[in-house]
């Protein structure tokens, strides 16, 4: 096989897996309908799509860690971080393993990929978001109205469906790319890129 048609192939196999993540990543968008007070089906359907957010951002180059793990840090409750672990499970960011660790207050964060700040936490996240600022790590929250300053992914509910809104701002700034495949799937994009 030449050098050219195995590159051919190569892309083609990339173009074919990043198709089958966004059919994932959509599905999970319009099964994302949550009933009222169920914690648990809220939380499956935030973990199952921040274990696929990754697939959609390119990273500057000696941003995310190239070699091992896609780490996703993540501050929150028990029945999150486990629901998260467990959407985690198989999954795979770029040909990288996806692994959760959960965090506390304040982490060095060095070989993380992505931050995921829960509900809950305003003051944990205010902080994390502003050491973070800059640095090519993916950052999440969850917050009613507009994601705190920094957030470049923020969950949203509504009318009883799991949503997200994006801020390209906070994501330039950190270098980081998003694929105009997952904004086509939030609810808001803000922020344009200059």
């Amino acid at each position: 096989m030449t050098c050219s048609r195995r590159r051919f192939v190569g892309h083609a196999a990339r173009s074919a897996l990043a198709a089958a993540g966004l059919l994932v990543l959509t599905a999970v968008g319009a099964q994302s309908s949550v009933v009222p007070g169920d914690a648990s089906g809220e939380a499956r359907i935030k973990a199952a799509f921040i274990c696929k957010f990754g697939n959609y951002i390119e990273w500057p180059k000696g941003g995310s860690p190239a070699d091992g793990a896609f780490v996703i840090g993540v501050i929150a409750g028990s029945k999150l971080v486990g629901e998260l672990t467990q959407a985690a499970n198989g999954q795979t960011v770029n040909g990288r393993p996806v692994i959760v660790r959960k965090l506390e207050r304040i982490d060095p964060a060095n070989d993380l990929s992505v931050v995921f700040v829960a509900r809950g936490n305003a003051v944990v996240a205010a902080e994390m978001l502003a050491l973070l600022r800059g640095r090519p790590i993916l950052t999440i929250t969850e917050a009613e109205d507009a994601g705190p300053p920094g957030s470049m992914v923020n969950f949203v509910i509504v009318d009883d469906r799991v949503r997200f809104d994006i801020s390209l701002q906070p994501a330039e700034q950190s270098s980081l790319k998003i694929s105009g495949r997952l904004l086509a799937l939030a609810r808001k994009v803000t922020g344009a890129p200059s």
